[in-house]
């Protein structure tokens, strides 16, 4: 399967999209969190500033998100990660209701109370949450829904390589082959949970490798490119949507920032993020479009003129929008 002239303009400027995004969140998010001077015990005050809490950003993993989401259609389902935006976006989750609600405004997809790990819309189909693994359960509860309704509409479960060690991992992929549900799992392997490298957690080379022990197709993509990624994808889709059955695909992907904001990242060897951006899927998909003849000098100034503008346009949202109540606090809960 081949990408159209339209796919290929969308994948690259929703790359560029997301990654400003994410670069811009980096430097807004430090606001009020580093003190003029340090104090004893308070370098870093995660709870100040605009955007309280925890940050996970995306920058260098834009590939997988974009070449999946390639596909997929307003009635598809995509749960995402502890690290989601790259998949909202991808997803069409408007920017400024997202940014809103990561600074805790009441403009938010959840009014402010969820924040960046806890980004629901309905409207779009998208939800993420914080609990490593937990993407899978609910991607196999909307396919299982599809198919009921006789529908050919897939749900994505995106998770990272930690999360396959998970039971819900394999829970999710028993139950997925065993009911053939149109569910596409996709590992983003970074090389890292958390702080711990795969090869010191994880039993296989990879976790493509465990498909087989259910049933299903296992396909790696071992280059952090947005069109082997849009491949692999469009073929397991395909084969979701002829009631054939659920696919495994991992990506080898790139991390180029810390776990979280803030992370000191002692765990990386020296330069290791260096090396890592030498091969920035952004500029080799921007390449690739060139030997295409789909974009020149004048394209990119245009794509990067369009995406500056639209991030703008969000963090001046999120920043000018109100704060709940302190009486909101009693809404949209059970008692």
């Amino acid at each position: 399967m081949e990408p159209t002239r339209d796919q290929l303009l969308w994948m690259y400027e929703t790359m560029a999209l997301i990654r400003l995004y994410e670069e811009t969140m980096a430097k807004v998010y430090l606001e009020g969190k580093l003190p003029p001077h340090i104090q004893k015990g308070l370098a870093f005050d995660i709870g100040g500033g605009p955007v309280p809490g925890e940050m996970h950003l995306a920058a260098g993993q834009e590939p997988v998100a974009v070449g999946v989401c390639a596909h997929l259609h307003e009635h598809d389902t995509v749960v995402g990660t502890h690290r989601p935006h790259h998949f909202a976006i991808a997803k069409g989750v408007p920017l400024d209701t997202m940014t809103a609600e990561m600074f805790g405004k009441v403009t938010g997809l959840g009014q402010g109370k969820g924040g960046h790990m806890h980004l629901f819309d309905p409207a779009h189909k998208f939800s993420c949450s914080g609990i490593i693994g937990a993407s899978l359960p609910p991607a196999c509860g909307a396919a299982l829904a599809a198919k009921m309704r006789g529908k050919d509409w897939v749900s994505v479960a995106f998770f990272g390589d930690g999360a396959a060690n998970q039971g819900s991992f394999h829970e999710s992929l028993n139950l997925a082959a065993l009911w053939k549900l149109p569910v596409i799992f996709v590992c983003e392997d970074n090389k890292y949970a958390i702080s711990v490298e795969k090869v010191d957690s994880t039993s296989v080379p990879w976790n493509a490798d465990r498909a087989a022990a259910y049933g299903i197709p296992g396909v790696l993509v071992e280059r952090n490119d947005a069109l082997e990624v849009f491949q692999a994808a469009g073929a397991a889709i395909a084969r979701a949507r002829r009631g054939e059955g659920p696919t495994l695909i991992e990506v080898k992907t790139d991390r180029y920032l810390g776990h979280f904001q803030g992370d000191p990242e002692v765990y990386r060897p020296k330069g290791e993020t260096t090396e890592l951006r030498k091969n920035d899927p952004i500029p080799v998909l921007a390449a690739q479009l060139r030997r295409m003849g789909l974009l020149d000098d004048a394209g990119e100034a245009a794509v990067a003129a369009r995406v500056a503008g639209q991030v703008e346009a969000a963090y001046a949202f999120a920043r000018a929008s109100a704060y709940p109540q302190p009486e909101d606090a009693l809404r949209h809960v059970f008692v």
